[in-house]
């Protein structure tokens, strides 16, 4: 029994814990940093912690920049983007899983390989479809590209999730006089609570860490979103590391507290049992 639990230590919890560690530190330098004084940000001699923590950083970001308009533009663009995605690959996904049509199958490989291309190869494209629509310089255009590059591979998280639902439920319910809508919102959709908050994370992190398309198609600082204006703090001459690590830490904010208290259900098996053999 020892042996096993000191071979499991030395194959998983060490390796997964170097790897943690690995991942946190740069996460952790950034906020030593952002909690520094000027002064002791370029120094001869490496100083692992401050000698007088300041927050004057985190000030200086909310009060004498476009932060606070930058998150408010970031957080709309990233939560249409994420209801978009969320509210089309639902309809598409359960029927994918449900139903079987002509060019189904051809259908699925193109929602996968889509994923396949850079981003690059569409932003020409999608910038001229944009101006002609004259929607440049707008949330829209964000919200919209946004939505074509992260809804395909959306659908087909979804469709894995919901073909894992027994249709046996969908049929039980149209026995007892539920229409297909209603099999949709009031069986099906409870069951795949985990998977849909998966892929809304998803299409949200995707939206909100997003930096070429909204450089090409902002072009004021009304419309500039957060990765943007972090980019702004790298300067020809110099980059304002203080400024630039406080602002990176309250723009992760939002990703750390969402995966906090969604947790829970990120997990699987929820429909484990819910149809009797």
């Amino acid at each position: 029994m020892k042996k096993n639990v000191a071979k499991r230590l030395l194959l998983v919890w060490i390796p997964a814990l170097l790897i943690s560690l690995y991942s946190l530190i740069p996460l952790a330098w950034a906020f030593i940093t952002s909690v520094k004084p000027e002064n002791e940000i370029h120094t001869p001699v490496v100083k692992y912690w401050p000698s007088s923590p300041t927050l004057k950083n985190y000030a200086s970001v909310i009060k004498t920049t476009d932060f606070p308009r930058q998150f408010k533009n970031s957080a709309i663009v990233s939560g249409c983007t994420t209801l978009l995605c969320v509210f089309i690959s639902i309809t598409a996904s359960y029927a994918f899983s449900r139903f079987r049509f002509k060019g189904e199958t051809t259908l699925r490989k193109f929602l996968l390989s889509s994923q396949m291309f850079p981003k690059v190869l569409i932003i020409i494209p999608l910038f001229v479809i944009m101006r002609g629509l004259h929607l440049l310089n707008t949330k829209g255009s964000l919200i919209f590209a946004y939505t074509s590059f992260s809804l395909p591979y959306v659908i087909y998280m979804l469709i894995g999730y919901f073909a894992g639902i027994p249709q046996d439920l969908d049929e039980a319910a149209t026995i007892d006089g539920c229409s297909r809508t209603g099999v949709l919102f009031k069986i099906v959709l409870p069951l795949a609570l985990p998977g849909i908050i998966a892929t809304a994370i998803y299409a949200f992190i995707h939206a909100w860490d997003e930096l070429m398309f909204a450089v090409m198609f902002t072009s004021t600082a009304a419309q500039r979103t957060l990765p943007v204006g972090l980019n702004m703090y790298i300067g020809e001459y110099g980059i304002e590391w203080g400024s630039l690590c406080a602002a990176s830490i309250l723009t992760s904010l939002p990703v750390v507290l969402l995966f906090m208290f969604l947790q829970r259900y990120l997990i699987a098996g929820m429909t484990s049992g819910g149809v009797k053999e």
